[in-house]
């Protein structure tokens, strides 16, 4: 295959993480013109974007003049970009260079990925269950539930919907994997026209995975490669990211069917 360029699309909005992420992204892969960073702000403070110009060198950045979401970003970078391969690359994430290197290598061995996912991992090494099965309403009411004995009696069932049991020891396709990190192909990509901009944050991952299905591509989970990623939860904590959160998973279940259980 020879080397491959790589287009690797950051959307931020005031994200406290973003700056230690590109000090660590340009000791990773300074001067190294086969990744190509972008960057789309979606209107954060004046400060914050005073201090982001500061990595105009290191990547394209695109101050857009209004907050149109998550998936309206990434659309806007990667839709006329020219490069072989696009990573969906979140800005609280921690990445090595070869670790990228070597999910690029496993597209050389089998062709048919249309995407690869990493194992995604909190700064003290647990695993952050990320990948799903299915989605219903019941098992995003668990997750949500204050009450821990009643998480414990439906512990199987929560264990199933993250997906737990993923081998350690080799790829496996799965249906659904996080935003956080998707590494996929260019024309795949394009093909599907990117993410729907009607979600305005969550679900646009779960359902950019949906239409890959769809068309029947594959998507691979790799346990051989490791991310970091300073989880939030936001959703959980805030009320007007709540909020967002079920206006989405409306518009998810309205458009793929809803499954109650």
């Amino acid at each position: 295959m020879g080397i491959v360029k790589v287009a690797i699309s950051i959307v931020t909005y005031n994200s406290k993480h973003i700056f230690n992420v590109l000090e660590h992204l340009k000791k990773e892969f300074a001067n190294d013109n086969q990744f190509r960073f972008l960057i789309f702000d979606n209107n954060s403070t004046s400060e914050y974007k005073e201090r982001l110009s500061e990595y105009k060198d290191f990547a394209k950045i695109t101050f857009h003049h209004e907050n149109n979401g998550f998936g309206f970003g990434h659309n806007y970078n990667l839709l006329q970009a020219e490069e072989d391969f696009f990573l969906i690359f979140n800005p609280d994430v921690i990445l090595l260079k070869n670790d990228l290197i070597t999910m690029l290598a496993q597209f050389e061995k089998d062709n048919t990925i249309s995407m690869l996912v990493p194992k995604v991992i909190n700064e003290d090494g647990s695993t952050q269950y990320l990948i799903r099965d299915r989605v219903t309403v019941f098992d995003y009411a668990l997750r949500f539930i204050p009450f821990q004995f009643v998480k414990r009696i439906f512990d199987k069932r929560l264990a199933s919907y993250e997906c737990r049991d993923l081998p350690d020891d080799q790829n496996v396709d799965i249906r659904i994997g996080s935003g956080c990190f998707m590494l996929m192909k260019g024309e795949v990509f394009k093909e599907i026209k990117g993410f729907d901009e009607r979600y305005f944050m969550y679900f646009e991952d779960y359902d950019l995975c949906l239409e890959l299905e769809k068309r029947k591509k594959r998507i691979v989970y790799t346990p051989f490669t490791k991310i970091i990623h300073y989880y939030e939860r936001g959703a959980h904590k805030n009320s007007k990211l709540f909020k967002i959160f079920m206006k989405s998973m409306y518009k998810f279940f309205n458009k793929w069917g809803w499954r109650f259980f």
